[in-house]
This record gives structure tokens, sequence and C-alpha cells, in this order.
């Protein structure tokens, strides 16, 4: 059966692109001009993958994809022309997966694509419970305790701490970080690492302020000790 993907995208000259794309790719496409369509859309249909424009009119990108996640854990991929940092880590603290930002090779857009419908649909490589310190990290079912507790974490902040934990101690750097979690083939805006590290330390850390759990090690990146 043939993946399906919902593109909101209010300028239609982008919205075919993206239309024509993924047909290439063999993806049967629905499409919405604004986040209050594609929400009626989501309801009727279900998506294997979101492709949303943050610029839309009405509801905002940021609030269609809060609505998304707040009732599904249907991968969301950015498509922007926003390039300011604050915009794309706003869209991932959102609830979205991942971005690209316009004008996009066709190319790098479909291995996103794939990259990002692969990490949410596999299985845990290592079925066992990860621990550092007070932090207990379970794959198989998606779950992060501090001290017993359960912390409420995003995919992608999932993703980080397992790579971090399952490290033991070694220093991950930035661009590996954006190579084997979000997929990147080439060196992106390491800002994005910076600012959901600063969001794990908010959920992890006793003090965020002195993190003693989620240390940065200048000049090389970050890791986690006991």
């Amino acid at each position: 059966m043939a993946r399906s993907a919902l593109v909101v995208e209010d300028d239609p000259a982008i919205r075919l692109v993206l239309r024509t794309t993924l047909e290439d790719e063999g993806y049967l496409v629905l499409e919405a001009e604004t986040g209050e369509q594609a929400l009626l859309v989501a309801s009727d249909s279900a998506m294997d993958i979101v492709l949303v424009d943050l610029r839309l009119p009405g509801i905002h990108g940021l609030d269609l994809i809060r609505n998304l996640r707040a009732s599904s854990q249907v991968p969301i991929l950015i498509v922007t022309a926003q390039t300011d940092s604050h915009d794309v880590v706003a869209g991932l603290e959102a609830g979205a997966d991942d971005y690209v930002t316009k004008p996009f090779v066709a190319k790098e857009l479909t291995a996103r694509i794939r990259t990002v419908l692969r990490r949410s649909t596999q299985g845990p490589e290592d079925p066992s419970t990860l621990t550092c310190g007070p932090i207990e990290l379970r794959p198989s079912t998606a779950e992060v305790f501090r001290d017993g507790t359960p912390i409420t974490v995003s995919r992608i902040e999932f993703h980080v701490l397992e790579e971090l934990i399952g490290a033991r101690g070694t220093v991950l750097s930035r661009d590996y970080l954006l190579r084997k979690v979000w997929g990147y083939s080439s060196a992106g805006d390491g800002r994005v690492v910076d600012n959901l590290i600063y969001r794990l330390r908010s959920k992890i850390e006793a003090d965020p302020g002195h993190p003693t759990l989620l240390r940065t090690v200048r000049g090389f990146g970050y890791r986690m000790t006991d």
C-alpha cells in the first residue's frame, strides 16, 4: 500500500512542486492551503507524514503542529522559508520531527522524509533499559524516568538522550548528533542541537543552570555522566 502525505502550504506553486516530488516517490498526496483545512483532512484521513509550512494564513504553522501532536504521533516535517533558527527550534519544540528550508532540493527533501519515517517506525536496537544516574530510559516503550518519575520528552529529545546515554560518557559532537538523530548528510545548524540540549536539561537536571548529568565539553560537544 502506498504511503500517504499531507502537504500544508498556501503557495500553490510550492504546493505543486511538493505534490509532484512526493508523487514521483509513490506517495498518495493530500493538500491543504490553511491550518484549518489541514486539521479537517487529518481528522478524516490517517497520514504517514505531514509537511507543514510555518507561515500559514489563519492558524499559524506552529499551532497546527501543536494540534496535530496533541492527538497523533504522525511524523511532521517543517518546510519553511524561515531561516532564523528561532523559528525552526520553535517548530521542533511544538512537536515537529525535522525541517527543510526553501528553496529545497527534491533529493534532499525525499531523503529527509525517509529518515523521519524510518526513525518513527524502527524498533529499538537494544530493548534493555539505559541508565545514567537517576535517569532511566526504556527504548522498548520510549519512556524516560527520573528517580522513577516519568518525564515527558519529544521523539527527537528521546533519540538524542538515547544516543548520549548509550555513548557511556563519550563526548558526542553536534555534527554527530545532527547526522545520527536528524539524518543530515552534511553539517547543519548546531544551534538546533544546543536548544534541544537546553530543553533536555530543563527536564532531567535537578538544577538546569548547573547541570551535573548532561555536560558541555567546550569545543567538542556533549556527554552524559553519572
